[in-house]
């Protein structure tokens, strides 16, 4: 027999015709406390002069890096096929490196979270709900040069 279709009783999710304008975050001139965080495949072996030229750019922008929080992709998880991808497409990291930062970022009162990798719009949503403050990507707060 035929059962009649059951009609899902969650409302609908109402979705703006208008982009949402996110507002991009901006260092004060007087110093922001700032966790500089990144995500290196094993392969990049150069991973901490990386580090120390993201936080030399932000302390030329006038942020303080409080703390430093590196994620590698090793070949031991999946792979050598999988080393470019992130641990969680929600987050980039995984679930113990977001509490690591968040950790860091409590212990140091930090104003925001700055990835030296590229996020998409909603790992900075996400991120930004977990770790309670703004999370940006280095690229999108240094003017391009």
């Amino acid at each position: 027999m035929h059962q009649p279709r059951r009609r899902d009783r969650r409302p609908a999710r109402r979705v703006s015709s208008q982009p949402a304008r996110r507002q991009a975050f901006r260092i004060p001139a007087a110093g922001a406390d700032v966790v500089l965080v990144g995500y290196f495949s094993a392969r990049q072996k150069d991973f901490e002069s990386l580090m120390a030229s993201a936080a030399t750019e932000l302390a030329a922008h006038g942020a303080r890096v409080v703390a430093r929080i590196v994620q590698r992709r090793g070949v031991s998880d999946g792979g050598a096929r999988k080393m470019g991808l992130p641990y969680s497409s929600r987050t980039l990291l995984t679930y113990g490196k977001v509490r690591e930062v968040a950790q860091a970022c409590e212990r140091a009162d930090a104003d925001a979270v700055i990835f030296a990798a590229s996020l998409t719009e909603r790992q900075r949503r996400t991120l930004t709900g977990m770790l309670g403050r703004p999370v940006e990507s280095l690229s999108d707060i240094l003017p391009a040069g």
